[in-house]
């Protein structure tokens, strides 16, 4: 095999499984707020964990990895912890109709933040990886955020929260170095339980729920590990600025799923935003 063929081979790796999160965290979220229209966000988030849990879990032990070191075990679970919690608030403020732009500011700010880390600690990815970010940002912003609503005061610092807290995910979960992502996804999601279990018991979140709908809440719970296990080994085997990058583009998915099946609106922007995160794809993937 030629070196250059070497190289392309060895990128593709963190691409594909970039590209697997892609698609597992945006068919996520779009089951996470299809169930949460007349659910408590709160405690179908905490369902989607338990779901999630069982999943990571069952692979872990089937898989008979290694238990991973206890430093390695403890980014994972701070990096879940932080990430449960983040989404927890992220999903509740969503639920009120108030959010305005914090939706896309949430989301650029939890991919610009570690991707900015990733720069700085990896070194400069090189300048069509750069452009690459760049459109991904804009294809981030222009789909996630709403055709109408303002910015309160209050929503800003929502989104800023939020923001951070995807971004310390990110950070966290890369911080974990090399171990098993089963196992990985596993302590994240355990610690993502136990804190959103915490808010739901102390904020009293408990509400009924119907089985089709806790049932939709555990598949998503499901996808959404998934995606991370392959955002992981994204992680793992490429740059976390451009796993980030990559990975931060799974609102495609999710407005697509929501045109196909619950005919929702497809704006220009929207649109645009699709195309800047398509062409973003190669580019990224050139680092």
């Amino acid at each position: 095999m030629a070196k250059s063929e070497m190289t392309l081979s060895i990128q593709l790796v963190p691409t594909t499984f970039g590209l697997a999160a892609v698609f597992a965290w945006g068919c996520s979220d779009f089951l996470g707020g299809f169930g949460s229209r007349r659910a408590n966000p709160y405690f179908l988030t905490g369902i989607s964990h338990v779901g999630g849990l069982v999943l990571a879990l069952t692979l872990a032990l089937s898989s008979h990895a290694a238990f991973p070191p206890v430093p390695s075990v403890l980014w994972a679970m701070l990096a879940g912890a932080t990430g449960g919690a983040t989404l927890s608030v992220f999903y509740g403020a969503l639920s009120t109709g108030k959010m305005g732009l914090t939706a896309a500011i949430a989301a650029v700010a939890g991919a610009a933040i570690p991707a900015a880390v990733g720069i700085l600690t990896e070194g400069f990815p090189g300048t069509v990886a750069l452009v690459g970010f760049a459109l991904a940002a804009t294809g981030i912003w222009l789909i996630a955020r709403p055709e109408t609503g303002g910015l309160s005061a209050r929503g800003l610092a929502i989104a800023v929260f939020c923001g951070v807290g995807f971004a310390c995910f990110y950070i966290f979960i890369k911080q974990a170095g090399d171990i098993p992502a089963f196992w990985g996804a596993a302590c994240s999601r355990f610690a993502a339980l136990v804190a959103v279990s915490l808010i739901v018991a102390f904020g009293r979140h408990t509400a009924p729920m119907d089985a089709p709908r806790a049932g939709i809440g555990f598949a998503a719970g499901m996808l959404d590990v998934t995606g991370t296990i392959c955002f992981i080994r994204a992680s793992q085997t490429g740059r976390l600025d451009a796993a980030v990058m990559l990975t931060s583009l799974y609102p495609a998915i999710t407005v697509i799923l929501a045109r196909i099946f619950l005919r929702e609106h497809f704006t220009r922007w929207k649109i645009v935003g699709i195309l800047a995160a398509l062409i973003a794809v190669p580019l990224i993937a050139t680092h």
